[in-house]
């Protein structure tokens, strides 16, 4: 299957009951695994979590470390392209090296290609501390 309909079949996972909005995102790593996640939604909106970071931690709690991540790609229901939130591109920036892609698809097929760098180009990191 193409990552389009990958993207496509996760997104019914989502849980979404409040917003509607299903997000999906698929995290590839560079030994070649493919790590999937899903929005989850609470009625305490601070407790949701957004794909883009249940695919990452996921990864984390499967071993992966920084420096093992290839790229990520996120769809959101609906037919358009949708950034990742900034609490995502802060967790993004963390995990993920600057050269990495972020790629937006379309259920459409439309598809956008960033940089990690292009998304936080002045990221708050460990020199900040």
């Amino acid at each position: 299957k193409t990552m389009k309909e990958e993207l496509i079949k996760l997104l019914d996972k989502a849980y979404a009951p409040y917003s509607k909005f299903h997000v999906s995102a698929i995290v590839e790593m560079k030994d070649g695994k493919y790590i999937p996640g899903v929005n989850v939604e609470n009625a305490s909106y601070g407790g949701s979590i957004c794909a883009e970071r249940n695919a990452l931690t996921t990864a984390i709690a499967m071993g992966y470390t920084k420096g093992d991540f290839k790229n990520i790609y996120i769809m959101v229901s609906g037919n358009k392209l949708s950034m990742p939130c900034f609490i995502c591109r802060q967790v993004i920036t963390e995990l993920m090296d600057k050269d990495c892609g972020v790629v937006l698809v379309g259920k459409n097929g439309e598809r956008e290609e960033y940089k990690v760098k292009d998304l936080c180009p002045y990221p708050f990191n460990e020199s900040d501390l």
